[in-house]
C-alpha cells in the first residue's frame, strides 16, 4: 500500500480514472476529491460517469461552493495540458447528447478505448447499460436511488456516533448495498457481462464505474477494473508509467482527524434534515 503524500508532495501518473462523484448530492465527498486532485497530476484523466448527479439536482437543487471547486480544479488541469475525457453515466446522461464536444478542454465521449502503457487495451465505459434495473425499469432505478439516499444518511449519522464513541469507521450503506446485491448475485453478474463486452471489442481489460464497488481483478482473460465512487469509498484508479494499475482509497490515507473535525457537524445536520423531511 502506498504511503500518504506528505505536506505538498504531488504524485505524477500516466492516467487517472475517477467516477461516481455525484456532484449535487449532499453525500458527495468533494473535500476529499479536491484534496486528491491537489496531490495527483496525470497526463490523462478519464471521468467514468456520474460526475454530476442530475437525478438529485432535478429533485432538489444543491450546488455548494465545493462542487464549483471540483469543476474549476478539473478545468484548471485541462488548461495546463491534462487531457480530460468525460464518459457520461446514467445520473449525468444529459451529457450523452454531446459526444465529441469539448467543454473548456474536457472532451465528451460515449466510450473510450484506453491504450495502457503495457500495451493492454482497456474498454472504458460507465456500465449502466448493463444494469438491467436502470436499462429496463427506470422507475425502479429511481426508487432504488431514493433508498440509497436514505442508507447514506443513516451511514452519516452512524459514522458521527461511532466517532464520538472512539469506534472505527464502518459504512452501513456499503454493507446494506452489498447484502442486497449479493443476495441476487448482482455484482458478479455485472462484472461478467462487462468483461464479455470488453472481449467483443477485442480489449484485454475493462474500466467502469456505476456500482460503487472498487476492485481490480482478473475475470478469465479480462482485467476487470471498477473505479468505485466519491460518495462512500473515495476511490480512484491510477495508471503508472509502466502500465501498473493501482486502486487508491483516499479517505483511508488522508481521512482520520480531518474527517472527524470536518464531517461530524455536517453529518448531524444532514441526518436531522433527512429525518425532518421523512416526518413531513
Amino acid at each position: 500500500m502506498m504511503a500518504a503524500p506528505q505536506n505538498n508532495s504531488v504524485r505524477h501518473l500516466r492516467t487517472l480514472f475517477i467516477s461516481d462523484v455525484h456532484l449535487g448530492s449532499k453525500a458527495a465527498k468533494t473535500d476529499y476529491l479536491i484534496d486528491f486532485l491537489r496531490h495527483h497530476e496525470a497526463e490523462t484523466i478519464v471521468l467514468v460517469g456520474d460526475i454530476v448527479d442530475g437525478w438529485r439536482l432535478k429533485r432538489s437543487w444543491y450546488w455548494p461552493q465545493n462542487c464549483n471547486d471540483v469543476v474549476q480544479k478539473l478545468l484548471r488541469k485541462a488548461r495546463k495540458g491534462t487531457r480530460i475525457v468525460y464518459i457520461p453515466g446514467n445520473h449525468d446522461e444529459f451529457m450523452r447528447d454531446f459526444p465529441g464536444v469539448h467543454f473548456g478542454g474536457i472532451e465528451v465521449a460515449q466510450r473510450h478505448m484506453h491504450k495502457g502503457a503495457d500495451g493492454r487495451n482497456y474498454l472504458v465505459l460507465h456500465g449502466d447499460e448493463f444494469d438491467v434495473v436502470v436499462r429496463n425499469a427506470r422507475i425502479l432505478a429511481y426508487l432504488g436511488d431514493w433508498a440509497y439516499d436514505t442508507a447514506i444518511a443513516i451511514n452519516i449519522g452512524l459514522a458521527a456516533i461511532r466517532r464520538r464513541l472512539g469506534m472505527p469507521y464502518w459504512s452501513f450503506s456499503s454493507w446494506a448495498k452489498l447484502q442486497v446485491k449479493h443476495a441476487v448475485n448482482f455484482i458478479g453478474e455485472f462484472q461478467k457481462v462487462v468483461a464479455d463486452e470488453a472481449r467483443r471489442h477485442d480489449a484485454q481489460g475493462v474500466i467502469c464505474g456505476h456500482i460503487h464497488h472498487a476492485v481490480i481483478e482478473d475475470i478469465g482473460d479480462i482485467r476487470y477494473i471498477n473505479t468505485g465512487d466519491w460518495v462512500e469509498s473515495c476511490t480512484a484508479i491510477a495508471e503508472h508509467h509502466d502500465g501498473t494499475m493501482e486502486l487508491i482509497t483516499w479517505h483511508q490515507m488522508r481521512g482520520g482527524v480531518a474527517e472527524a473535525e470536518g464531517a461530524t457537524a455536517d453529518a448531524e445536520r444532514l441526518l436531522a434534515q433527512l429525518l425532518t423531511q421523512r416526518a413531513a
